[in-house]
């Protein structure tokens, strides 16, 4: 395949027409009923999407945060696929003050965007303190996600979406860098170190604790280990937590990786389905969030005026999990290159400690009080502390990316 095109700048500007679509459609919404006193047992309440629809509507300002928006630095470049042809993706690129910094790629997962890093951007590109790391810091949209362009076939899985990564991260000069993630964001660093461990990435972290438990076959010494050790009083209310999910809260994963074109007819035409449909995640997979309605608004608004449109970004669920057929992380493969996790307590599932060294050489883990499904919204500075000292002086990995002066 041909080398990945010239990076162009991206300035994001959504037409009046499709503004005034958007209002003219909220305007003919139709609620559903409720039950007396269901609260979010049965979902999202009805007086917290009317109140919502009624402020998009009406009093939110998306040209304000178009604005916002654009101070990111952001660009587009055409990236070809291998079987897939060319994708033009969408990725904001914020180099640090210091020239030697280490390359840091940020993934985002669903029903997350490129927004995901806007909190930590300015925390690792200019940190406080000389004695910290600095870094460069990509965060693309995914394919089918934000503004990036959408795969037109079927089977653009774990080993596309880490090419599109990997030859984005070497287009722009990167030929050694590191990963952070979560949500899908864990797996595609997953599959980066899987497919390009050693020659171009170098070490990753992910605030997402998802593995599959270790087997005699693949890892006897740790599934030995394994049966033997007592789960820590943390694992087991983490556990405890995964399971209530897979039972209470997981439906929207069976429908997305089975039948997303069904689905994808709703929340493409319906703003109001498409923000029910968000908004319920928003709230019930972080740690009391205090969420206001504007920025909720343009959390959703991103969706809704995306590329692709938001179906397109359902069908990585079906990908990945070939029909809800397989697990996606059993896909990656066990790497020695540095591993850490940013531990969470209200992240939707966290499997036992010795699960997640099936996934590669674990040598960080940091436990937090507070925080969720979205760190790097919800908690922007603890999980850049961990950054730092994951990849900083001291750290185990540090150097992992060699520096020729400067900080390193």
């Amino acid at each position: 395949m041909s080398a990945a095109g010239p990076e162009q700048p991206f300035k994001l500007h959504v037409s009046d027409v499709d503004i005034d679509t958007l209002h003219k459609k909220l305007a003919l919404v139709r609620f559903p009923d409720e039950l007396d006193d269901a609260g979010w047992n049965y979902g999202v309440p009805l007086a917290h999407v009317k109140r919502l629809v009624e402020r998009w509507q009406a009093g939110f300002d998306w040209r304000k945060s178009e604005e916002e928006i654009n101070k990111l630095p952001q660009f587009t470049r055409d990236i070809p696929v291998d079987g897939f042809g060319t994708l033009n993706i969408h990725y904001v690129h914020q180099t640090s003050e210091q020239a030697n910094a280490i390359p840091l790629l940020f993934v985002h997962g669903w029903p997350g965007h490129f927004l995901e890093v806007r909190k930590i951007l300015p925390l690792l590109t200019a940190p406080s303190s000389p004695d910290q790391p600095n870094f460069h810091v990509v965060a693309l949209s995914l394919p089918g996600f934000g503004f990036s362009e959408n795969p037109k076939k079927k089977g653009f899985a774990w080993r596309q979406y880490a090419e599109v990564a990997n030859k984005l991260m070497v287009s722009l000069g990167y030929d050694e860098y590191v990963v952070q993630g979560g949500d899908w964001g864990h797996y595609i660093a997953g599959y980066l170190s899987t497919y390009h461990a050693h020659t171009h990435v170098k070490g990753w972290l992910s605030n997402y604790t998802q593995a599959l438990p270790p087997t005699i076959t693949k890892s006897p010494l740790l599934y030995l280990t394994h049966l033997v050790t007592p789960y820590t009083t943390k694992e087991k209310e983490g556990w405890a937590r995964t399971q209530k999910f897979r039972s209470q809260g997981s439906g929207y994963s069976n429908e997305q990786a089975t039948k997303p074109q069904t689905l994808g007819y709703s929340l493409a035409d319906s703003p109001v389905g498409l923000l029910a449909w968000i908004y319920e995640k928003l709230v019930t997979w972080t740690d009391s969030y205090p969420w206001e309605d504007d920025e909720v608004l343009e959390w959703v608004s991103i969706y809704w005026f995306s590329r692709a449109g938001p179906a397109a970004s359902l069908r990585i669920y079906k990908e990945m999990t070939h029909n809800y057929t397989k697990v996606a992380v059993a896909g990656i493969e066990w790497t020695s290159i540095p591993l850490g996790f940013s531990i969470f307590p209200k992240e939707l599932t966290r499997v036992p400690g010795k699960w997640l060294r099936t996934l590669g050489n674990v040598v960080f883990e940091s436990e937090h009080e507070h925080g969720g499904h979205f760190a790097a919204h919800e908690e922007p500075e603890e999980l850049v502390k961990d950054i730092r000292a994951f990849f900083g002086r001291g750290g185990p990995a540090f150097g992992v990316v060699p520096q020729k002066n400067g900080y390193a």
